[in-house]
């Protein structure tokens, strides 16, 4: 099967320019063995590269590249397959933009064609290749450092509550986690996460309860999480609570259950965040939505979990625009390394900025991960990078420090 596999990269300082036709005439003869061909483009500091040829062999062959030290920031822009070679006589031929003028270079660059059909931008992987050549994305090509410029350090100790003293409310348990703000050492929240009375999962706390009994505890859970954010001594910073969406909707006078735990806890509305996932939302948006009204003339606010997770996360924005939303993990992991990812969270990031939503990224368990993410334009974190979920308690955060 013929796969093609396109990749941008940055040129590492240390190296000389001079070098990389002796590397390249080495790439060269080893895709010619592989029976892999393609082109690659330089313009003085970034790299361009269409491959083409046997997915296995294609695939081999983008691993060792993406192992090479004389460049880094490699992003996989597209990974497709085709029915022919664009660039079928060449193993890899270097193209020096630097040496064509910009009046010609782009059909200079497709006369190195030899697909039976005449090449036209029209092909979505040459369109690619265009915007590199005319620099039109140049704004997003986000040069991080190393992961170990890095290193993430906990000053202070976790803070918990003895499991004694929670043992006769309930019987879960709640893990809290921070959403912070890394470079201003600030702590933004804390989200309650619950658990079973031994730390197990959500999924495990909510398989013992059938039907509309699943509402019931998911609610009354909740006062167990504010009491134990008073024992701490949250103080003014804002508590996140996850709901599951047809709580509010199924349990008669949730809301005001809620605001009557909050007042006996010593909290108030206005700190009190309710995360809720679009997977259960969609069948009662408008019941929903007299809920949602209830919350937020009250002063709580509303955020969306798992955001891009499921199928209605667009169509729930226009309807609701919560306060804030939460990217979710799969779309996060190893953004620095896909093209795909960096332009979903590019377009998500300017439509919240729009609509003022703040954007918490979750599930942040890279430094490459963070520093593009804040290169991009995000400032609120979660994930295991500066901290995990401490049962009963509030955990030390590992803030980052440049070595």
């Amino acid at each position: 099967m013929l796969t093609t596999i396109l990749y941008r990269s940055h040129l590492h300082d240390h190296v000389p320019v001079r070098t990389l036709e002796d590397m390249v005439a080495k790439a060269n003869k080893k895709n010619k063995l592989s029976d892999v061909t393609g082109i690659l483009l330089f313009d003085g500091l970034h790299f361009f590269q269409l491959l083409e040829g046997p997915r296995d062999t294609v695939q081999g062959i983008y691993q060792r590249i993406c192992a090479d030290a004389r460049h880094h920031n490699l992003v996989e822009l597209m990974h497709d397959f085709a029915p022919a070679r664009r660039f079928g006589n060449l193993g890899m031929e270097l193209f020096d933009l630097r040496e064509h003028d910009k009046d010609t270079v782009l059909q200079a660059i497709l006369d190195k064609g030899t697909s039976r059909y005449q090449l036209t931008y029209a092909d979505r992987a040459l369109q690619f290749l265009r915007t590199f050549v005319i620099a039109r994305d140049k704004e997003n090509y986000f040069e991080i450092p190393a992961a170990n410029t890095w290193e993430f350090i906990a000053e202070e100790p976790a803070r918990t509550v003895p499991d004694e003293w929670v043992a006769p409310l309930q019987d879960c348990r709640f893990a809290f986690q921070p959403i912070i703000d890394p470079f201003a050492c600030r702590v933004v929240s804390y989200e309650a996460l619950i658990r079973t009375a031994k730390g197990g999962s959500p999924e495990e706390y909510f398989s013992s309860f059938e039907g509309d009994a699943i509402y019931h505890a998911d609610i009354q859970s909740k006062t167990l999480a504010f009491k134990l954010a008073s024992l701490l001594n949250i103080g003014d910073h804002s508590l996140s609570i996850n709901l599951l969406p047809m709580s509010l909707v199924t349990v008669p006078n949730a809301v005001e259950i809620l605001l009557a735990e909050i007042e006996a806890n010593g909290l108030i509305p206005e700190q009190v965040i309710v995360e809720v996932t679009e997977n259960e939302i969609i069948s009662r948006a408008d019941e929903f939505a007299i809920e949602v009204r209830k919350l937020k003339a009250a002063g709580i606010s509303l955020a969306f979990d798992d955001f891009g997770a499921g199928f209605a996360g667009l169509s729930l924005l226009s309807q609701f625009q919560p306060d804030k939303i939460k990217i979710d993990r799969q779309i996060i992991c190893d953004v620095h390394k896909s093209g795909p990812k960096q332009a979903i969270l590019l377009a998500i990031i300017k439509c919240c900025s729009l609509l003022e939503i703040e954007i918490i990224a979750e599930g942040v368990e890279k430094a490459e991960e963070w520093m593009w993410l804040e290169a991009a334009g995000i400032s609120q974190f979660q994930g295991y990078l500066f901290a995990r979920p401490q049962l009963n308690g509030f955990p030390a955060i590992a803030w980052p420090e440049i070595k």
